[in-house]
C-alpha cells in the first residue's frame, strides 16, 4: 500500500487521523476558509518559485491518472531534462510529487517550496520522505526548502531571488531506516481496526487536525479546555478525569479562572465597579472609537511592502461626544492601488485633535500606526502622536470589571458582545456577509481579482458594514459599562 507524502505527514502527527482519513474520510471536517486561502497562497508561491529554475518542464496534475504523471516524469528524466516541476514518483511505498527537481551533475537536487517564512520541523519530515521515495530510482544530491524571505521589501518589479530564501536541509533529513520504519508502522496500523488514541496536544500541533470534531465529541461545553490561559495544564486535568467546571472548582485556579467557574456554576454576572470606574475615569471626550482592517500578501504587490506585512486598507471611526451625540466616519481604500497614503490622510483629518482614542486590543492599532509612520515619514510626528491617546477597551474585562459566563474564558469582542447584548440584531456579526477580521482580510486581498464591477461594489459594501460594526460594538460596550456606574 503506497502512502502519499501528505498522508505520511498526517500519520506522523497521529495514527488515528491517518486511519480515519483512509477508512472514514466522511468524518473529516470541511476545510475552513482560512485553509482554502492557505492552499491558494501556496499555489501562487509555488508557481513563482519555478522562476528560480527557468526552462523546466511541468508535469500536468491529473487526479484521475497518476500513472501518466509518473510515466511522463520518467520519460523526461530519460530524455535528459534537467529541471522538472511537480516531478511525480511512486517508489518505496510512497507516492511523492517534488515541487522542483534539478539535475546537478550526476545527482538530482530536491527543492520543496513553502509559503511560510522559515523552515519548520514538519518540512524536514516532508523532504525526508521524498528523498526516501526517490532514492530507489535516482541518485539524490542535496535537498532544500524554498521559503519566503520576510525581510524583502519590494521596490519596483518583483525580485524573485530576493523574495525567496533557499535553505539547505540535507544534513537535517531523517535517515532512510527511520522513514522506512515509520512507513511500515503506518501500513500495519492501516490494516487493523481504528487505533485507540486519545486526544492530546497533537490534535492542534503543528496544525488543527481534520478529525478534531469527531475525536473531541465527548468533551462537554464548557470544559477545562475553555479555561482562560490554561495552557497545557488542561490535559493534566483531562488525564485526571477532571473535565467539567464542577470537577475543578476546588482546584488552585487563577483569579480569572475562579471568576469564570463561579460565574458559570452560579449563573451570575461578575461586576467590579471599581475596575470599570478606574478605566472610565481616564477617558477624555470626544471619544474616538477606532478600528483598522488589514490584509496580507505572501507576495508583496506594492512598493515598500514586505511579505505578510499587515497592510491597513480600511478603518471605521465612531466619535462619541460628551452630550451623547454620535458620528461615524470611515475609509476603504482602492483594491487596485496601495491604500496606505490615502488612509493616512483621511485618518489624520477624521480623528479629533483632542480626546481619547479607544480600540479593542489596542496593540494592533498602535502597531499599524507605527508601521504607517515608517512608510510615510512626512507624517511621522502626527501619526505617532495618536498612540499616546489610546485606551484599550479590553482592559476592564481582563481585569474582571465585568465577566459573563458566556465569555467562556475569552475576552475578544466576538465573545463579549453577544454575551452583553444577546438577540440584538444591530450588534450581531452573524447577520453580516463578512463576519470576522480573517474574512475581511482575505476578501480584500483577493478583491482586485474580481472582474465583475457590481460584485466588487457589493463586497466593498459588505466590508464597510463589517468594520462599522466593530466600532459601533465598542461604543455600545462602553456605554453599557458606563451605565453600570450610574
Amino acid at each position: 500500500m503506497n502512502l502519499s507524502k501528505s498522508k505520511y505527514i498526517k500519520g506522523l502527527k497521529c495514527h488515528k487521523a491517518l486511519w480515519l482519513d483512509k477508512h472514514k474520510p466522511e468524518l473529516k471536517a470541511d476545510a475552513s476558509a482560512q485553509t482554502q486561502q492557505n492552499f491558494a497562497v501556496g499555489h501562487q508561491v509555488g508557481d513563482l518559485a519555478k522562476q528560480l529554475f527557468l526552462n523546466g518542464v511541468e508535469i500536468e496534475f491529473d487526479t484521475k491518472n497518476f500513472p501518466s504523471m509518473i510515466a511522463k516524469t520518467k520519460q523526461l528524466i530519460t530524455e535528459g531534462e534537467s529541471v522538472i516541476y511537480e516531478a511525480t514518483f511512486s517508489e518505496n511505498s510512497v507516492f511523492a510529487m517534488v515541487d522542483i527537481l534539478v539535475k546537478n551533475g550526476s545527482a538530482w537536487d530536491i527543492y520543496e517550496v513553502k509559503s511560510s517564512t522559515s523552515v519548520k520541523d514538519v518540512y524536514i519530515d516532508d523532504v525526508s520522505v521524498q528523498g526516501y521515495a526517490l532514492s530507489g530510482v535516482l541518485n539524490i544530491g542535496r535537498c532544500y526548502v524554498v521559503h519566503i524571505n520576510n525581510q524583502y521589501v519590494r521596490q519596483g518589479e518583483l525580485d524573485i531571488r530576493q523574495l525567496f530564501t533557499i535553505a539547505e536541509v540535507t544534513d537535517r533529513l531523517k535517515s532512510s531506516d527511520e522513514v522506512e520504519s515509520k512507513l511500515k508502522q503506518m501500513q500495519q496500523m492501516l490494516a487493523n481496526d481504528e487505533p485507540d488514541i486519545d486526544i492530546g496536544t497533537h490534535c492542534s500541533s503543528p496544525y488543527d487536525c481534520d478529525f478534531k470534531p469527531y475525536c473531541w465529541q465527548h468533551i462537554p461545553q464548557p470544559s477545562v479546555f475553555n479555561l482562560s490561559r490554561i495552557g497545557k495544564k488542561k490535559f493534566d486535568y483531562y488525564s485526571q478525569g477532571k473535565i467539567t467546571y464542577q470537577d475543578i472548582q476546588l482546584e488552585n485556579l487563577s483569579s480569572v479562572q475562579s471568576v469564570q467557574v463561579d460565574s458559570y456554576l452560579n449563573d451570575k454576572v461578575h461586576i467590579d465597579k471599581s475596575v470599570i470606574e478606574s478605566f472610565i475615569s481616564d477617558v477624555v471626550y470626544p471619544i474616538n472609537f477606532f478600528d483598522f482592517e488589514t490584509f496580507q500578501n505572501a507576495v508583496p504587490r506594492f512598493d515598500g511592502q514586505k511579505p505578510y506585512a499587515q497592510m491597513p486598507f480600511q478603518y471605521s471611526l465612531h466619535i462619541l461626544h460628551e452630550d451623547g451625540a454620535l458620528e461615524h466616519k470611515e475609509f476603504l481604500g482602492s483594491e487596485f492601488n496601495d491604500p496606505r497614503q490615502d488612509l493616512i490622510q483621511n485618518m489624520l483629518a477624521d480623528i479629533t485633535e483632542v480626546g481619547s482614542i479607544i480600540a479593542y486590543n489596542q496593540s494592533f492599532e498602535i502597531g499599524r500606526i507605527k508601521d504607517l509612520a515608517v512608510f510615510a515619514p512626512q507624517y511621522k510626528d502626527e501619526l505617532l502622536a495618536f498612540n499616546s491617546r489610546f485606551l484599550d477597551l479590553i482592559v476592564p474585562f481582563r481585569k474582571l470589571g465585568y465577566y459573563h459566563k458566556n465569555f467562556q474564558g475569552s475576552f475578544s469582542i466576538k465573545s463579549v458582545l453577544p454575551a452583553m447584548f444577546p438577540n440584538d440584531d444591530e450588534l450581531d456579526y452573524k447577520k453580516l456577509e463578512i463576519q470576522d477580521g480573517g474574512m475581511a482580510m482575505d476578501t480584500f486581498a483577493n478583491l482586485h481579482l474580481v472582474d465583475d464591477e457590481k460584485e466588487r461594489a457589493k463586497i466593498r459594501h459588505d466590508l464597510l458594514k463589517y468594520c462599522h460594526l466593530d466600532t459601533l460594538a465598542m461604543v455600545r460596550i462602553f456605554q453599557k459599562l458606563n451605565s453600570l456606574l450610574k
